[in-house]
Formats: structure tokens, sequence, C-alpha cells
């Protein structure tokens, strides 16, 4: 690439600044469903405790664990569970029809008609007191999580598209970004004196539909991806004027000319559906590494901290608990940021293993806290540090790493697939988690986290040996090590084929 070309991709034009902010509304607003419903916890039970006429656990002296469950605090624990986990249910469900969806209505038209989503459910939680508000939050909450699995590919993928090739790894980890200052956004305003109240905690929730308003109206005013337009339309014409809208007055022959060679490629490679590559024996290692990705994001105990930091906190002593979950969601944001620098010098391999083995680290460290909080008052303050430290650890590697690097490890022919069987897994693991972790909890007390702990090791040893490094590998330098590792991989021409055709296509 010439110098002229880099000066080009480098330049950041103001309708591109625009149209990015206006597509990571989306990405806050899935952070916003992430952490809203952490702070106002005990407010949204107890308003639960009294729509099913179930006295508060509280107001009941002398009751055994035993009365407790016949007498519906185990109905309450039940609905509060589901409604945290149903988000994630929601985006397992729509993560599968991103690719349809982008590819039927446009990547604009799609992002607009997903927000209906958000405001459907926005209506349905802001009116909870109006009605069976436990029923109410958790069908708000399942639209929401609906929402957000279509929003979480739609973002990335209209992102990707706009951008510069200079510029694209940068405007691209913004989407990550805003999901943690949507977090961070959604707890600092749930706090008690604000609207995390008994009156308000409807209207906090609701608030999720104010970025989906706002993103409509601004998307009208955003290009179209020229990707879009020419690879998925032919509509050169259009894809040029998209361009020059993107990128202000410059020569996009080459920019035409690239995507012309992609169409092309697209055009001859053949479509890999998802029963296609679950079947493939060429495709199942970097399918395993991918969902095993995926699977220690969630499974790393990351969404227990941020579903339940306030109550972790509080067992662990902490006088204002709701002020070290916000803690939380500054050191998300902080070390999000630091991330972007560190993953094209350290190596998406090496950050993970630093992420995985902290983590780890950070578990045991928390469980000793818990566990001596009884004899000691100060290792509660042990136990902050390492929630801390944990969530820093997460954000290092763990966090950002899988949702690029699936997209690494697959050519152009089963990266569709691919990408939404790994975020399918990434959105069942989030469930799990959520719909679990509260039994787990009350079942292990201070030990919850060694489980953690043990999940943690595993992984590490897993990446240690399996995940190749790709930071500035070609796909197929990357494809031929995976030949080099797989068993059989002698097996003749075929079978060779078949694996050289995973990384045969050259990124755009």
């Amino acid at each position: 690439m010439d110098r002229s070309k880099m000066q080009e991709d480098k330049h950041l034009t103001g309708v591109l600044v625009f149209s990015v902010f206006t597509a990571v509304l989306g990405s806050f607003h899935f952070g916003y469903g992430i952490g809203v419903i952490n702070a106002p916890q005990k407010i949204i039970e107890a308003h639960y405790y009294n729509v099913l006429g179930i006295p508060l656990p509280e107001k009941r002296m002398n009751v055994t664990e035993e009365d407790k469950a016949s007498s519906g605090s185990s109905s309450v624990t039940l609905y509060w569970s589901l409604s945290v986990s149903i988000f994630s249910l929601g985006g397992m469900v729509s993560s599968f029809f991103v690719g349809w969806i982008a590819d039927k209505l446009g990547r604009i038209k799609a992002m607009m008609a997903v927000n209906s989503l958000s405001i459907i459910s926005a209506l349905l939680m802001g009116l909870a007191k109006f009605g069976p508000s436990h029923a109410l939050v958790i069908a708000g909450r399942l639209i929401l999580g609906f929402y957000c699995g279509l929003s979480s590919g739609l973002v990335p993928m209209y992102i990707g598209e706009i951008s510069p090739t200079a510029l694209r790894g940068a405007l691209g980890t913004l989407h990550q970004l805003a999901i943690v200052t949507g977090i961070l956004i959604s707890q600092i305003i749930g706090l008690s004196f604000l609207l995390g109240s008994e009156q308000l905690w409807p209207l906090l929730l609701a608030l999720s539909g104010v970025p989906a308003i706002l993103q409509i109206i601004l998307l009208f005013f955003c290009p179209e991806s020229p990707r879009y337009l020419y690879i998925n339309l032919g509509q050169e014409e259009a894809a040029r004027k998209s361009l020059k809208k993107l990128r202000g007055n410059y020569d996009s022959t080459r920019d035409i000319a690239e995507m012309k060679k992609e169409r092309e490629e697209a055009a001859s490679d053949r479509k890999v559906s998802i029963f296609q590559l679950l079947k493939s024996f060429s495709y199942r290692q970097p399918l395993i590494v991918a969902l095993v990705l995926h699977i220690s994001q969630q499974f790393s105990g990351i969404n227990a901290i941020f579903y339940y930091s306030t109550n972790i906190f509080e067992k662990a002593g902490i006088g204002k608990p709701v002020y070290a979950t916000i803690g939380v969601g500054v050191v998300n944001t902080v070390f999000t940021v630091i991330s972007v620098f560190l993953v094209e010098k350290a190596g998406r391999r090496f950050l993970f293993l630093v992420g995985l083995a902290g983590m780890g680290v950070c578990t045991i460290i928390m469980t000793i806290g818990l566990e001596l909080l009884s004899k000691y008052t100060w290792t509660s303050y042990l136990s902050m540090v390492a929630i801390f430290l944990f969530v820093a650890f997460f954000e290092i590697g763990p966090g950002p790493i899988p949702w690029f690097i699936v997209a690494e490890l697959f050519g152009q022919g089963p990266r569709p697939a691919a990408m939404a069987v790994a975020g399918c897994c990434n959105w069942t693991c989030n469930f799990i988690i959520g719909m679990c972790f509260q039994y787990i909890a009350d079942l292990c007390g201070s030990y919850v986290f060694i489980i953690f702990a043990i999940l943690l090791f595993g992984f590490t040893i897993f990446t240690y040996f399996k995940v190749p490094e790709t930071k500035g590998k070609s796909f197929e330098q990357i494809s031929a090590e995976f030949r080099r590792k797989r068993t059989g991989s002698r097996r003749g021409p075929k079978a060779v084929t078949e694996m050289e055709y995973l990384g045969s296509s050259t990124d755009a």
C-alpha cells in the first residue's frame, strides 16, 4: 500500500465518526442491559414478594430453611434468576439470525428494525408496577435479549465494513468499549438516590429504550455499507457514493477494485451451513478452539460478578456495596481501553493466557477473603481487590479476544456459520451462569469461586496447548498450523483440499 493510500485510510471524516457513533449506540444499549439489573436487585426482589403476597424474609422470625422454601422464598429466587438470565436466552436464539436479517434488509435497515424489539421491551418493563411485575420484567428482559443478540452481530459488521483498512481495528474496538460504558452508566444511575429506588426502578429498566429511539433517528443520516451495496446487491455506483460520503473526496478506484475481487471470491466460494460446519472433520479443530474460547469467557465467572456483584460485596462485608460495584465498572472500562493498545503488540494467545491465569489466582484469593471474613474483617478488602483484579485480567484477554478471533480462524466460506455457532455458544453459557449462579452460591457459600478457579485452570491448559497465535498471520498460515496439528492430516488429497479451503480467502 503506497503512502497516499495510507493517508486516505487514516483520514477520519465527520460522516465516518458520526456513523460509527450511531452504530455503537447499539453496543452501549447491550451493556446497559447487562448491568442495569444489578444495583436494584433487593428493591425488585422486595416488589416480587409484595406482588406474590409473600412476607419478606426479614419480617419472618425463627423460620427454618424448609419453612422459607415452603413459604415462597424459593419462588422469588426463581423469578429473580429468570429476570437476570432470560436476557441471555433471548440473545442465544436471535444470534442465529444476524446474517439473515443483515443480508435481507441491509445493515442500516436491519439496525432500525431490531430497535423495535428494544422499544417493546422498554414499555413492558416500564409498566411493571401496573401488572404482574415479575412476568412483565421477565418478558421485557427476554425481548431485550432478542434485540441484543441481533445488535451485537450487526454493529461490529457495519463498523467493519465502513471503516478504512488502517482504522478498522481501532474503530472495531469501540464496540467493546461501548458495552462496558453501558454497564458502568447503568450501575451509576441505578444508585438508590437516583433511579434505583422503590418508586423509580421501572423507569431505570425502561430507559433502555432511549438509545434505541435515538439510534433510529440518527440512522436516517448514516450511509449504507458500501461493501453491502456492491458485494451483496451489485450496485457499484451506490457503493461509490457511499464511499464518498464516508471518506470525503478521494479516488475510490482501489476500494472498488478490492470489493470486486471480494465479490468474485464470495461468488466462487461455497457457503458452508451450520450443519456442514459441525459435520466436517476439516473444520473440527478450529471450531473446537473457537467454542472453548467463548465457553471460557463466560464460565470464567465474569458475568457472575456483573450480575451479582452488589450481593457479593454485601456478603464480603463492604459497607456500601453498590459503590464497589460501580468501581468494578470503572476498572472494566479502563482496562478495555488498555487492551486496545496491547492486543496487537503482545498477541492474542499470550494475553488470553495471562488473563485466564490471573483470573484463576484472583478467584482463590477471593475465596480466602470470604472464608476468613468471620475472623478477620480486613479480608473484606482483600476480596474487593481480588474482584477488581479479576475484572482487569478479564478485559486484558478473555473479554475482547473471543469475539474477533473466530473470524481469524475461518475462511470466507465457513465464517458466517462459525460466527453463528460461536455466538450461540456464548449466549448459552451466559444464560447458564445467570440462571444457576445464585443457586450454586447459596449451596457452596464462600467456596463458589473455587469452581471457577478449577475451570480457569483447565481453560489455561487448553489455551497453552491448542490455541494458535493469530497476530500478523494470514488465514492460510493459520489453517496450515491447524493442518500440522490435526490428527490424521494425511488422510488423502480430499481432506487436505478442504483444509486449504479453510484459509483460502484473504483479509479484505
